[in-house]
């Protein structure tokens, strides 16, 4: 083999209650969709042809140096607790570090069942690989923290799930794997030892400079407010904001059934399985707060008195909404042009956001508009969007670059759900022509290209998708 990937792994060297070894299930006929070369300079791969990375990235060829294992973890999944879940068909193949020397996971997903698939195959079809790589892809570029995207496997086999699909394995790129649902199934055993030892390594890995439980549960949300917050920005809604897919890096991870906002709406819900709007658009921010509870209430074991521990730590979870208006107020404000935005523009800025829903604005667009485009046209009541801007207009007056403050806070393109849906149904034909234009067009979301101006389209009513699945 000439791919050389070097592999520096440590999440193995912890107790091996942790995870179970395993390699991955072979597949019978891999075949090499995409291999993101760039990413793969960042992480010191150096690669060999296209068939000898499917067979890695496929799954039937174990790389020297991997240490493949499936994770186990627990989580709440839409508020019910479950004791034990873990990577029912992902396999931990390695660890290496980028360029930076930050450490990196490379994971395997849809590598075939483990001891953790609870009934499952273990498998995953060719949709929800390509709607990933698409998501993640798109994520970084526009700045999102969020796991990445390294190889796309065909696997040669059928996948059942309402019919039979192509086989695929997503090969994603991860700060870590550890998620609140791992911490939760050490304490769910009241495994001291265990939660001990996820707190050392989780310390070590991201969070160096902490020194206490307190610190480590301070320092979590202050990464996630951060990027929900961000997710609100760009009308990104995750669809399944479980406890298990809440990451402890701070990373946006498991695009399942995300989608993207068209219309303006709050209440907006696309995943199949969220039917009481849980995880809709605009509770997102309130299930995060719920989340870090759960994260505290899992820490609370570490420290030597309860009592003022979970005084503590219920402060640190209460105060998380004023950081999140803060944040919400300061990136929104940067939207509109207000490159330091006080209390004072949260008006002007709510304002904005009902008009859009009344009018059923397109959200990407309106925001790009602002600055671009006039922006009134994206209203059914244009005067409505006038008179508004009038308002708008006076408070800008004292901005000094309200057209540079936008032109970084609103993107041209997104990944909309339409095109995501089309470029899977192409590709599930043998054609992967929609799948590469979308990850060229969305490599850069900030610029306009007359190439890619259709991508910027909303859907027509036959285009529109309503719902999302998360495919296993």
């Amino acid at each position: 083999m000439k791919t050389k990937i070097p592999f520096d792994n440590s999440y193995g060297t912890l107790p091996e209650r942790f995870f179970t070894r395993q390699a991955p299930t072979p597949v019978s006929a891999p075949a090499l969709i995409v291999f993101n070369e760039a990413l793969a300079q960042t992480l010191g791969i150096d690669a060999g042809d296209a068939q000898e990375l499917a067979e890695i990235f496929g799954g039937n060829h174990v790389p020297h140096g991997a240490d493949p294992l499936a994770q186990v973890y627990a989580g709440h999944q839409f508020g019910g607790f479950s004791p034990q879940l873990g990577d029912g068909r992902a396999l931990l193949l390695g660890e290496l570090r980028d360029a930076s020397g930050v450490p990196r996971d490379l994971q395997l997903k849809g590598s075939g069942p483990t001891p953790y698939s609870r009934r499952g195959d273990g498998r995953a079809w060719l949709g929800p690989v390509l709607r990933e790589y698409v998501l993640s892809e798109a994520m970084h570029a526009l700045g999102v923290p969020t796991t990445r995207a390294l190889a796309a496997v065909l696997s040669g086999d059928r996948v059942q799930r309402e019919r039979g699909y192509p086989g695929a394995v997503l090969t994603r790129v991860a700060a870590s794997h550890i998620r609140v649902g791992t911490f939760q199934y050490f304490y769910a055993r009241q495994d001291l030892e265990g939660l001990s030892a996820l707190f050392a390594y989780t310390k070590a890995r991201h969070y160096p400079e902490v020194t206490s439980p307190q610190e480590l549960l301070d320092a979590v949300i202050a990464r996630q407010v951060k990027l929900v917050v961000k997710w609100l920005s760009l009308g990104f809604i995750h669809g399944v904001m479980n406890t298990d897919n809440t990451s402890l890096s701070g990373e946006t991870i498991d695009y399942g059934p995300a989608a993207y906002l068209d219309t303006y709406h709050p209440q907006t819900v696309y995943s199949s399985i969220d039917h009481g709007g849980r995880y809709a658009y605009d509770n997102q921010a309130n299930i995060l707060v719920w989340n870090m509870a759960q994260l505290a209430s899992s820490l609370v074991p570490l420290v030597e008195n309860t009592d003022e521990a979970i005084s503590e730590f219920t402060k640190s979870v209460n105060g998380m909404r004023d950081l999140i208006e803060a944040e919400w107020v300061s990136v929104f404000g940067q939207k509109i042009g207000i490159a330091d935005t006080t209390q004072a523009d949260k008006p002007l800025i709510t304002e904005l956001l009902q008009l859009m829903a009344e009018n059923k604005a397109d959200f990407t667009n309106t925001f790009f508009a602002l600055r671009n485009e006039p922006a009134r046209d994206q209203f059914l009541n244009p005067e409505q969007f006038d008179q508004w801007a009038l308002k708008w207009q006076a408070r800008l007056v004292s901005e000094t670059d309200p057209d540079g403050v936008m032109a970084r806070a609103n993107p041209v393109l997104i990944p909309r759900n339409h095109r995501i849906e089309q470029m899977i149904s192409a590709a599930v034909d043998g054609d992967f022509a929609p799948f590469h234009r979308l990850n060229a067009a969305l490599a850069r979301p900030f610029e306009v290209d007359p190439a890619f101006e259709d991508l910027r389209r909303p859907p027509e009513p036959t285009e529109e998708v309503r719902e999302t699945f998360c495919g296993t």
